[in-house]
């Protein structure tokens, strides 16, 4: 059965400029890329909300509300493959980057062919992600809009 998730809405926190802050989940099975990239993601405005699991980050996905996910490929249990699944299935609109330290031309074709918006490796160059996470978040928002006019 498809799980169902919720929109993003406009239920982002406001930074200090009074600007809504960008919702992102991290999700990773090691803890020292989970902190080191909520970090990075924090010094860089984000509300970020880490995960060490995908049965973990959907039980929470109702209460977070991310507009953008990035999910490590490789976990023990509900990979990243399952998860970015469960978040198609539920034609949600949080974007997902994925990240590897296993590259593959396989598997990268099968995330990007699966709606994934960046497909990044280990170690995620900072400038890129940051990139991606602007880009997918853009993309989604314009796409929220055009369905908000038709």
């Amino acid at each position: 059965m498809a799980r169902s998730f919720p929109s993003v809405g406009n239920t982002a926190r406001l930074n200090d400029m009074g600007k809504h802050r960008i919702r992102i989940s991290v999700l990773d099975d090691d803890a020292s890329v989970r902190n080191a990239l909520s970090r990075l993601l924090r010094a860089s405005d984000f509300d970020v909300r880490a995960y060490g699991t995908g049965e973990e980050f959907l039980a929470a996905i109702h209460g977070f509300r991310p507009q953008c996910a990035i999910i490590d490929l490789h976990m023990p249990g509900m990979n990243g493959r399952d998860v970015q699944r469960h978040i198609a299935e539920a034609e949600s609109d949080i974007a997902v980057i994925v990240i590897t330290g296993h590259d593959s031309p396989k598997s990268r074709t099968e995330c990007l062919n699966d709606g994934a918006s960046a497909y990044l490796t280990k170690p995620v160059d900072e400038m890129l992600l940051l990139t991606a996470i602007h880009d997918a978040t853009a993309k989604q928002a314009m796409l929220k809009r055009k369905q908000a006019i038709h």
